[in-house]
């Protein structure tokens, strides 16, 4: 099992910028991926971004040049430093880890708002 916390969100202006993270906790040596997962109101959840343990990382093209993941191997935690915010950003930011078997875990989600 794995446990993942995420931290609070919260309100930004267009243009600003928040980081999330993340804080594994539980099997976390079975931990292949983590990510960031976003869902809007009436929308789908869909990816944001996700690392690999060897640190690839993969951006929605919604995201590229404006939102960087990264992680800390050794606070087991995921950040997700959001620049440059649009108010389309406005969602539930959840996380999300994938262990090597294929199982799925996330977390509660945090909501971001942006909006003036």
């Amino acid at each position: 099992q794995v446990q993942l916390v995420e931290s609070v969100g919260g309100l930004v202006q267009p243009g600003g910028s928040l980081m999330v993270s993340c804080a594994a906790s539980g099997n976390i040596f079975s931990i292949s991926i983590m990510g960031w997962y976003r869902q809007a109101p009436g929308k789908e959840r869909e990816p944001v971004a996700t690392i690999r343990s060897g640190g690839n990382t993969n951006y929605a093209d919604s995201v590229k040049g404006r939102f960087t993941i990264s992680r800390d191997n050794v606070k087991n935690t995921v950040y997700l430093q959001m620049n440059s915010l649009k108010p389309e950003d406005t969602a539930v930011y959840y996380c999300h880890s994938r262990n090597w078997d294929g199982i799925d875990y996330w977390g509660k989600g945090t909501l971001v708002t942006v909006s003036s």
